[in-house]
């Protein structure tokens, strides 16, 4: 698959985002040209930053929201392959910010579409949204591409809206085009360099460096964790398999086996083990707006279509976590770190 990439042009918007930031890593290991469309780092510290992308890829700073600003992007640099990544991805602060989430989520997906629409260069195009975008049942199975969309909080359902602009730009102007469309999926990722407020591996590697108690608010809430590598690299197999092939394209969940579904309690506790030092938790409910206390995928899809599995468990995925946050702490070599990982994930 990396192959395939050399000398792609890829456009990737939320390219200064964690995931954003570890996908443009991925795609310089296969030698694709990187076009980067994204604000500012969201974070500071940000993995953007503390890896040294900015020189290696072609870096705009834009508002998604701008589209102007997008048809000026796309008529200069002619991308074959683009990955939206872009969004407000926090279900908390999208309680306390709702419109602009919904302008982010919503509205920044129609301007990415509509850009996709003008230009003939693209031919393979990957919405990214989330594993909310269903309506959440609480039940014991994993959700399935079909099942209604219906997000609850306005961050979940900016992004089921998300899905349905895209399926409805699908249907009504790329079917006439020579572009792959798909939508992924995915659980909640984990990895070196995440810094987001409101998320619990941030949130325990932050305590763990102030030699804190990690604060827990719901230690029941069960969900769906991954190495961040895994949709990545998975969200790349997609975007390179439509681009050969239109067969391919449609709506793809991307997620852990039902063994790395795992409670927070579990989390925090393999976390504590594997940072050392004595690290502690302590169950402390703040009494926040409503999230989803269980919610897993159904990945049957993606690995019936392309033969896909998760490459790393739950404890391995957060060993590699702790492993990078370490070298993070000690002032060592985080980007030797971070592709050590891609090389280890890729072989």
């Amino acid at each position: 698959m990396m192959d395939f990439y050399k000398g792609k042009k890829v456009l990737v918007t939320g390219h200064t985002g964690f995931k954003g930031t570890w996908m443009c890593h991925v795609l310089l290991q296969a030698g694709a040209e990187v076009i980067g469309y994204a604000l500012e780092p969201p974070t500071d510290p940000s993995l953007f930053a503390l890896s040294n992308i900015r020189e290696k890829i072609t870096s705009i700073i834009g508002d998604i929201r701008d589209l102007g600003h997008l048809k000026e992007v796309f008529a200069t640099y002619q991308p074959e392959i683009v990955i939206h990544m872009a969004a407000q991805p926090i279900v908390r602060d999208s309680y306390k910010e709702p419109v602009y989430t919904y302008e982010v989520n919503v509205m920044g997906t129609v301007n990415i579409c509509e850009c996709v629409r003008l230009n003939s260069c693209v031919k393979s195009f990957l919405n990214v949204t989330t594993d909310k975008v269903y309506e959440n049942r609480e039940w014991e199975w994993g959700y399935r591409e079909n099942e209604p969309l219906d997000g609850f909080d306005p961050y979940s359902n900016s992004k089921s809206c998300s899905e349905l602009v895209t399926h409805s730009y699908k249907n009504s102007f790329y079917c006439d085009m020579q572009v792959a469309v798909s939508t992924a999926r995915a659980g909640n990722v984990i990895g070196g360099g995440d810094f987001a407020n409101d998320r619990i591996v941030p949130d325990c590697v932050c305590a763990a460096m102030k030699h804190e108690d990690i604060i827990v608010r719901n230690p029941h809430s069960t969900r769906p964790f991954q190495h961040v590598l895994e949709p990545v690299l998975a969200y790349l197999m997609i975007c390179q398999k439509q681009y050969e092939d239109r067969q391919y394209e449609g709506y793809y969940n991307v997620g852990p086996d039902e063994a790395d579904c795992v409670t927070t309690e579990r989390l925090v506790n393999i976390f504590c083990e594997l940072w050392g030092e004595n690290q502690s938790w302590v169950n402390q409910y703040d009494g926040g707006p409503h999230e989803a206390n269980f919610l897993k995928l159904d990945c049957s899809k993606l690995k019936a279509t392309f033969g896909w599995k998760p490459r790393w468990n739950f404890e391995t995925a957060m060993k590699k976590t702790v492993e990078w946050s370490k070298i993070y702490e000690a002032g060592g070599d985080l980007v030797g770190c971070l592709n050590r990982q891609i090389q280890e994930f890729v072989s």
